[in-house]
Parts: C-alpha cells; structure tokens; sequence
C-alpha cells in the first residue's frame, strides 16, 4: 500500500485503503487484522487506523477475531439478500425522482458516465470497474434531490464494494451492467418516473440474483463443477 499523506479526512482515506485492500483480495476472509502493521503501511500514527478499523467493524466488514484484535468477516449471504433488497426500494425511489426532477441534469451529466463504466469493463480493471459502478448510482442520488438516499446507502455500499470485489475477481469476463445503466438512464432522461423506478429495482434485483449465486459458487467450488 502506498503511504498517505495526513489530511483532515484522514481515517476517511485509511478507511477507503483497508477497503480496498479487502476488496481487491489481498487481505481474505478471516485474516488477522494488524493495526500497527496497517500504519506503518500507511504511513499514519495508529489514531486513525483504529478508527477506521471501528467503522469497518460497525459495518460489518471485520469482525472479533479469535483470542483478541479483528480479522476480515465472511460474507453472510442472508445479509446480502436483505441488503439488496433494501437498496432495491431506495434505488427505484431515486431513480424516480431523478426523472421528475432532473431529467434534463440526466441527459447532460449521464452519458459521460456510461462511457467511462464501458471504458472499465473492457480494460477489466475490478478497481475501476467498482468505482464507475458507484459513480453512476452516485449521480442518479444527487440528481434526485433526496438528502436521506446518499447517507442511508452509504453504508451498503461498503459490502457492495466487497461483494462486486470477491465476484469480478474470479470472472474472466465480467458481467456488464452498463446496458441497464444505459436503460435506467433513458428513463430518468426522458422524465419517465414509473419506468426508471421499475428499471432501477429490477436493476439491483438482478444485481442480488446475479452475485448470490456467484458467492455461492465461489464458496462451494465442488458443487459449482457437479462433484457429488
């Protein structure tokens, strides 16, 4: 990991590292968390990577380890179903309000991006591929000018970030959403409320259906092959 440099949003920035650390999948499920390591790595005192590591904690990315200190947390599939779910009602309400409100902001700001999330997947970079992910859904939350769908999906988005990372990892060809983008997009464009909601749950229904199975998979590459 790269040094960082100290700045009022410090412990935001060891926050992001350690997660990116998570997702990229250099550090595993049920690895040892080491706070003086981490700072070091880091080049920060151990304050702020003590309270990154609470707030990871509190979201349930890592966990009490064995004995004492924290190591990373399996990824729970009952609360990933349920995460999805709830996001898939918040999303739809934003992509709602972004058509009433914002389609014209939509036609502008929107194109850009699908763009760049198409530019990721061909490039097959998980890093970019998560962060243009993210800034798609960022816009149509902004746009739909709701102060409480950003703080409320914040949190989800952390293990969002860690399912994306643990899935397109282990796929040769990862799967490209930016054709539903692109449908979700048109509908907030064109300032059809009921549509963009309808695109925008069924959208993150998918996302749920596509991942579980691929998690379970991944957790049981016996059966995924048909060994008995």
């Amino acid at each position: 990991m790269k040094q960082l440099e100290t700045q009022p949003k410090l412990v935001e920035q060891v926050f992001e590292a350690i997660l990116e650390e998570i997702t990229s999948g250099r550090m595993r499920p049920g690895e040892r968390v080491i706070q003086e390591q981490l700072a070091k790595e880091l080049g920060v005192s151990r304050q702020p990577v003590q309270q990154a590591l609470l707030l990871l904690r509190n979201q349930g990315v890592l966990q009490d380890a064995p004995g004492r200190g924290l190591q990373v947390a399996a990824l729970d599939l009952g609360y990933v179903r349920n995460m999805y779910d709830m996001r898939a009602v918040i999303e739809g309400l934003a992509c709602r309000r972004a058509a009433e409100v914002n389609a014209d902001a939509a036609r502008a700001k929107g194109p850009a991006l699908i763009r760049a999330g198409r530019k990721a997947v061909e490039n097959g970079s998980v890093k970019n591929m998560i962060a243009a992910d993210r800034a798609f859904h960022g816009l149509i939350y902004t746009l739909s000018e709701n102060p409480l769908v950003e703080p409320i999906l914040e949190t989800q988005w952390t293990n969002t970030q860690r399912i994306m990372g643990e899935v397109l990892l282990r796929d040769d060809q990862p799967r490209n959403v930016w054709n539903q983008h692109e449908e979700i997009l048109d509908a907030i464009a064109a300032g059809d409320g009921a549509s963009a909601e309808a695109l925008g749950r069924r959208h993150i229904s998918r996302a749920a259906d596509f991942m579980i199975e691929r998690l379970r998979e991944i957790a049981s590459p016996d059966d995924a092959q048909g060994s008995p």
